[in-house]
């Protein structure tokens, strides 16, 4: 596809105009999830990373390919599995015979798009691997740091921990991810046109890209100058801190977190076309970038995700919107 030859050239009104035409794009083939397809693209414009979460077999890996193949851009995919080695992911430093040097051989990491592909099938250690390259956008291997090319998105898909040979993601690692995301089975009439849209394959493996990486890059740096007005921001902060003092919580929001939180309601503003944020775009994505980063102080894995979504929403009924 044909990019702006000059990346300052591309106003806000093209911006609007590109973001809308990704989300129908995804759309088409990842049918009845608009909504999921919306939050997915809050994470991309903000710089940041999803976590899709739910049962085998109801469109997370779907969306997360329909998303890659939007944008003109490297996409990677990692099958995780619990015998991965870090190595596997971020690459390694191979010994040239005829150099005499050893020589660096980049991992799946080092793509635009990685689809960690059931993040929660392999080890905690592994897992691990993925942070620098989400926090810093660069991995460092034997001492050397590698810069990742821009735009970098994370989407990872994951079962629910209850599922037999899952590992529970590290603290560290979930608070990497601005958005968990539940996809949900299909309503009815779409699972009726899914069955006929497969029919003579998949149709994601026709989307064409609608978006340059260049145009993408230029996207984010628009969504930063989305203007949060000081009355929303200390809605959030307010917000946060209840967390932090919640007595049914062992933890709340981090500074991290927050920040995330606050470059997600900008995405979310740009969006719907608007340069400025209003109460309702940080109202309507607490839970999604909240939820995971609380912990309760229930001994029990199983149903932490619902208890903490539950107190989240609790609280946002407790706070006054501006």
């Amino acid at each position: 596809m044909n990019s702006p030859s000059v990346v300052d050239a591309f106003t806000p009104v093209q911006a609007y105009s590109r973001v809308e035409t990704l989300l129908d794009n995804v759309s088409k083939v990842v049918l009845g999830k608009r909504d999921v397809a919306r939050l997915c693209l809050v994470a991309l414009l903000a710089g940041e990373h999803v976590l899709l979460e739910d049962v085998p077999g109801v469109g997370k890996t779907l969306m997360g390919k329909a998303l890659s193949r939007s944008i003109d851009a490297q996409f990677r995919r990692i099958q995780f599995t619990p015998d991965l080695l870090p190595s596997d992911i971020v690459g390694s430093s191979v010994y040239n015979s005829s150099s005499g040097q050893f020589v660096f051989n980049p991992g799946p990491v080092f793509g635009n798009f990685v689809l960690a592909d059931e993040i929660n099938r392999a080890p905690p250690r592994t897992q691990s691997a993925l942070l620098e390259a989400m926090s810093d956008r660069q991995v460092s291997v034997d001492g050397t740091t590698h810069a990742l090319s821009a735009p970098f998105m994370v989407i990872a898909t994951q079962n629910p921990f209850e599922f037999e040979g899952t590992y529970v993601l590290p603290e560290s690692q979930l608070d990497r991810f601005l958005l968990r995301i539940s996809m949900g089975y299909p309503a009815r009439e779409y699972e009726k046109d899914i069955l006929s849209s497969h029919r003579s394959g998949e149709p994601v493996e026709e989307l064409r890209p609608v978006c340059s990486t260049a145009e993408m890059v230029e996207i984010q740096r628009l969504v930063r100058r989305v203007k949060v007005d000081e009355s929303i921001a200390d809605y959030m902060l307010d917000i946060v801190h209840q967390t932090r003092e919640n007595s049914e919580l062992a933890f709340g929001v981090s500074t991290r977190g927050t920040l995330l939180w606050y470059r997600a309601v900008q995405a979310s503003a740009f969006i719907d076309r608007r340069d400025y944020a209003i109460p309702d775009d940080a109202k309507n994505l607490a839970v999604s970038v909240i939820a995971h980063r609380v912990q309760t102080k229930s001994f029990l894995q199983a149903g932490q995700r619902q208890e903490a979504e539950e107190i989240v929403r609790r609280i946002l009924s407790t706070v006054l919107v501006p």
